[in-house]
C-alpha cells in the first residue's frame, strides 16, 4: 500500500496564495473578506493534511476547501448583515419622520431600483451556482479568462494546457453555463 502524498505547506502562499485570493475576490467582491477565507483555507489544510489523498492536485484540494470557507463566510455575513439592516433603520427613522412623527412628504430621491437590485443580487447567486456546478478544471479556467481578465498565455501556463484545449475548455464552460442560466435563470423570468 503506497504512502500518503507529502505536502508542504510552507510553499502554498508563494505557489497557491495569489490564485485563491482572486478567486475567493470573484466571490465575494471584497478583498478583506477573501483574504480572511484564503487564510482560513490555509489553516484548514494544514490542520487537514493527513486526509489529502492525491485522488487531486494540491491546488484542486486547496479550492475544494476554499469554496467551503466561502460558503461559511457569506452565511456569517447575512446573519451578520440582516441585524445591521435592522438597526440601521430604526437609526434612520427620523430622516422619514417630521418633527411630529408624521411620514415626510415630498419628491423621493430612489437612486436604484430595488426591483433590479432584487433581481440582480437573484442574478448572480443563480450564477455564483452554476458556476460551482462545474468542475473545478472548467470552473478555473472560466473564471481565470472571464471575471478575472487574464490573458490566454498565461492562463495556458499557469494551468499547464495547451491553447487548443484551452479554446475547448471555455466553449464547454460557457455551454455548460448558459443551459444552467436558461434553466434556473431565463425560464423563470
Amino acid at each position: 500500500m503506497s504512502s500518503p502524498p507529502q505536502l508542504d505547506p510552507t510553499r502554498w502562499v508563494d505557489e497557491y496564495g495569489d490564485y485563491l485570493y482572486r478567486y475567493a475576490l470573484t466571490k465575494l467582491h471584497e478583498s478583506a473578506g477573501a483574504e480572511d477565507v484564503v487564510q482560513e483555507t490555509f489553516l484548514a489544510a494544514v490542520k487537514g493534511m493527513d486526509r489529502f489523498s492525491a485522488k487531486s492536485s494540491e491546488r484542486t484540494w486547496l479550492i475544494g476547501i476554499l469554496k467551503h470557507k466561502i460558503v461559511d463566510y457569506v452565511r456569517k455575513a447575512s446573519r451578520e448583515r440582516s441585524y445591521e439592516d435592522v438597526s440601521r433603520a430604526e437609526d434612520r427613522v427620523d430622516d422619514y419622520l417630521d418633527r411630529k412623527g408624521h411620514w415626510r412628504t415630498g419628491d423621493v430621491d430612489w437612486r436604484t431600483n430595488p426591483r433590479k437590485a432584487l433581481e440582480q443580487r437573484e442574478f448572480w447567486g443563480v450564477f455564483d451556482s452554476c458556476l460551482g456546478e462545474m468542475p473545478d478544471r472548467l470552473q478555473s479556467v472560466f473564471t481565470m479568462r472571464e471575471l478575472e481578465g487574464h490573458g490566454a498565455d498565461e492562463i495556458c501556463r499557469e494551468l499547464g494546457i495547451t491553447s487548443t484545449n484551452l479554446w475547448v475548455m471555455l466553449h464547454r464552460a460557457r455551454a455548460k453555463l448558459k443551459t444552467c442560466l436558461e434553466q434556473r435563470w431565463v425560464s423563470k423570468q
